[in-house]
């Protein structure tokens, strides 16, 4: 069949069609991140990597939507710099190149279905139409395969860096170690330079936004490895965002010593803490604890720099099923869950309010605020309830932590 010539007037509406999109940026996003994960669940596994995933679609998605807007001219060359660092993440994580292009064509199966969609809305049926068509199919397919042809070279490239060096044998070593692969401690050790017959703390360390400066995450985990009375940590890059450690301590780390001295590493950083644990068993256990911990922190500004598996294994069995969770917190906390400053605060207020069991001077002086005040709070607080928060105290606790750690109002 014979490809009509793009006319001015194609041109035009696939402009429009990007603007229209646009306005659907997040949702469109969303839609390429699940069907990604759906065919690749590695891709969901990690909040590193699923972090890195989203960064990368937002930054293909824009860069295409502004390519869209002036269809007219040449496919720029190269690819955004988030592409990059998810195809050097793949490299270092041992994960298949295949993935790559596998993951790249789900991802622009589900952005075209939302481009037509958007196209069907703007054009609708008729000569226009067919011409649109065609033009988008031709824009996102040279689009596509430019960027996999790059990524695919970025990624090799870097496989190519760290095979046969240090950190390929250390990479290779903490896999089989995290899979489960039965390898011998002594000779482990000695590859990765780091003792596995003793107690480990792992630590997840990661920087809410990529402007973190060159280094800081390796200087975090040092500094924690330091105030936990350790030796240099192990560590392994994650992802451009993420470092996993894991630091030899004796005995398990005070969360009091470590909270200081997170807060001397860059703003920007957030850490996750296992438990202490013994032997290559307790490597692994405290490294999922620490990723569970990483899974629930992660993209929630309002929780604490630092925060420990010890402190939030409630919250975490709890959050297994998110749906449930979600249903548990808005049948429990009911107007007090939503979203506004108000609810906010009364939430806040009765949390520490039943933490100092229900002490008004007390809860009081951690809010820094008046007694008075924090009465006429927890009296609001139970009319929004609907009941006495000592009636279903353990219910209230558990909605109240799990508003405050995963968001909300629907968690």
């Amino acid at each position: 069949m014979r490809t009509l010539q793009p006319t001015a007037r194609t041109f035009e509406l696939v402009a429009v069609i990007a603007d229209r999109v646009a306005l659907e940026f997040d949702e469109t996003v969303a839609e390429m991140d699940a069907a990604v994960i759906e065919a690749l669940p590695a891709f969901g596994a990690d909040a590193a990597i699923t972090a890195e995933l989203t960064a990368n679609h937002r930054s293909l998605l824009q860069r295409f939507l502004s390519f869209a807007r002036h269809a007219e001219s040449p496919l720029p060359a190269g690819v955004p710099p988030a592409a990059l660092d998810g195809a050097r993440t793949i490299a270092r994580r041992g994960i298949d190149l295949d993935a790559i292009y596998e993951s790249s064509r789900r991802a622009q199966q589900a952005a075209l279905e939302h481009w037509m969609a958007c196209a069907y809305e703007v054009v609708g049926p008729g000569p226009d139409l067919i011409g649109v068509t065609e033009l988008s199919l031709s824009l996102v397919f040279r689009y596509v395969d430019q960027t996999i042809r790059v990524m695919l070279a970025e990624a090799q490239r870097e496989r190519e860096e760290i095979i046969g060096g240090a950190l390929a044998r250390r990479t290779e070593t903490v896999r089989l170690i995290l899979d489960g692969a039965p390898v011998d401690s002594a000779v482990a050790s000695q590859r990765i330079a780091y003792p596995l017959n003793r107690s480990h703390t792992a630590v997840v360390i990661w920087a809410e936004s990529p402007d973190a400066p060159h280094g800081a995450l390796e200087s975090a985990a040092l500094v924690l490895a330091r105030a936990a009375g350790a030796r240099k940590p192990l560590t392994l890059p994650a992802g451009t965002t993420t470092l996993w450690a894991w630091i030899d301590t004796n005995a398990e780390p005070s969360i009091e010593d470590l909270r200081p001295a997170m807060a001397r590493t860059d703003d920007n950083l957030r850490a996750a803490v296992g438990p202490t644990r013994d032997g290559i068993a307790g490597f692994r256990a405290s490294h999922e604890a620490a990723l569970t911990v990483h899974r629930l922190l992660l993209g929630n500004p309002d929780n604490e720099r630092l925060a420990s598996y010890r402190e939030l294994q409630v919250t975490v069995l709890a959050t297994q099923d998110p749906r449930l969770a979600a249903e548990f917190v808005a049948t429990t906390l009911g107007p007090l869950a939503e979203e506004e400053p108000t609810a906010a605060r009364l939430r806040e207020t009765l949390r520490v309010y039943l933490e100092e069991a229900e002490n008004a001077p007390r809860a009081a002086a951690r809010l820094f605020t008046h007694r008075n005040t924090v009465l006429k709070r927890i009296s609001r607080a139970t009319e929004l309830l609907g009941y006495q928060p000592g009636e279903r105290r353990l219910a209230v606790e558990l909605a109240l932590e799990l508003r405050r750690r995963l968001g909300g109002p629907g968690v």
